[in-house]
């Protein structure tokens, strides 16, 4: 009896060690292929422009222009995403849940009507961000083709930066690969687009969940002139804990605006600043508190000669995503605008409310003129 009860605990023991050599074997392979797979996009990296247009830009003319972050097609009003946290002002605790669309059926339907939202407003230029191309988390849609094909008299630069291998993380709704990033839409002539990488966390973590951040800075040259209108595309950093990289990316920015704008140049950069760009962080009505993951901008940060457009919060345009999006309730801000040089009158801005129906952003829409 004692010998067959010793070699039943050696058959536990054998079977619970191999258990655990499994499971370092497959944890230590995972961590070699993720940090086997990771790379960043080399630095001023020339990009490819598709359908360029010919008709170029003119001096004393109105343009308009449109940024508008998708949300990878996933941000419904319902929709919530588990790397972002809150708290209301009774103190409870929120955290968001999925890491991936709530359905391909979902995602295309939002995905169709931020396109449709686009068209609607009748830009010459457009701004997006989190646009995929293959996505796990958005069930591989090509959501650059569909607005690319919705948009066929403009010139497009689609700028990948959100590289990821699978991502395995939340464990229940995995993240999954992800080939996104940014799409630029002109009606006029663009002679050349150039991709410049932003600072980002090298952190053994972090670095795959910062995406690798860049600029898209397109040239366009004016109908008689030597000078050029400068527009960059842009999405900043989010989730940095103490600012450390935003910081480096602002200082960054600043340094080409200003060199852009010493060379005689018109500039416009917009997008996704995951930054408060309008003193608005409790300018909405809401039932939280100002969350932790938002940083703040103004005109007092950018160099000389440079100033953000001011739609003077008519509307918010970026939604906490802890919790699903009620009105008045979820905690809401202004993270998305432009920066424009002082050689540029601003005509109109307007923050679009949209309610958040496709994305966890609205657009801003902004009509200008080059000054002669």
């Amino acid at each position: 009896m004692t010998k067959k009860r010793l070699s039943w605990w050696k058959i536990v023991l054998i079977i619970l060690l191999t258990i655990v050599v499994l499971i370092i074997a497959v944890v230590g392979g995972y961590v070699i292929y993720m940090q086997a797979s990771y790379y960043r996009i080399a630095d001023n990296l020339a990009l490819n422009i598709n359908n360029d247009q010919n008709e170029k830009v003119q001096s004393e003319q109105k343009y308009s222009i449109i940024t508008y972050n998708i949300g990878f097609g996933a941000y419904q009003q319902d929709y919530t995403f588990f790397m972002d946290t809150g708290e209301m002002f009774d103190g409870t605790k929120t955290q968001g849940e999925h890491a991936k669309g709530l359905s391909k059926e979902d995602v295309l339907k939002n995905t169709e009507g931020s396109i449709e939202l686009m068209k609607s407003l009748d830009a010459d230029f457009y701004f997006t961000q989190e646009v995929d191309i293959d996505s796990t988390r958005s069930y591989h849609i090509n959501q650059s083709n569909m607005i690319v094909e919705a948009f066929p008299e403009y010139g497009n630069i689609f700028t990948n930066n959100f590289h990821s291998p699978f991502l395995c993380y939340p464990l229940t709704d995995p993240h999954g690969a992800v080939e996104a990033g940014t799409e630029t839409l002109s009606r006029y002539y663009i002679e050349s687009s150039i991709r410049r990488s932003l600072p980002i966390s090298e952190g053994f973590l972090e670095k795959f969940f910062d995406l690798d951040r860049c600029l898209t800075i397109n040239y366009l040259p004016l109908e008689g002139q030597e000078n050029y209108l400068v527009l960059i595309n842009l999405h900043l950093s989010a989730y940095d804990e103490g600012g450390v990289y935003r910081a480096k990316q602002i200082a960054m920015l600043n340094e080409i605006l200003k060199t852009e704008r010493d060379n005689g140049n018109y500039v416009i950069a917009g997008g996704d600043f995951n930054h408060d760009i309008a003193d608005s962080s409790t300018y909405f009505k809401t039932t939280q508190k100002v969350p932790s993951w938002l940083a703040f901008i103004s005109d007092d940060d950018l160099t000389e000669g440079y100033h953000f457009a001011d739609a003077n919060n008519n509307a918010p345009t970026c939604r906490g995503a802890d919790m699903i999006y009620i009105k008045d309730e979820t905690y809401t801000c202004v993270v998305d605008g432009f920066i424009v040089s002082d050689n540029i009158e601003i005509n109109l801005v307007e923050n679009v409310d949209n309610q958040f129906l496709y994305s966890d952003h609205n657009p801003v829409y902004m009509e200008f003129t080059l000054q002669k």
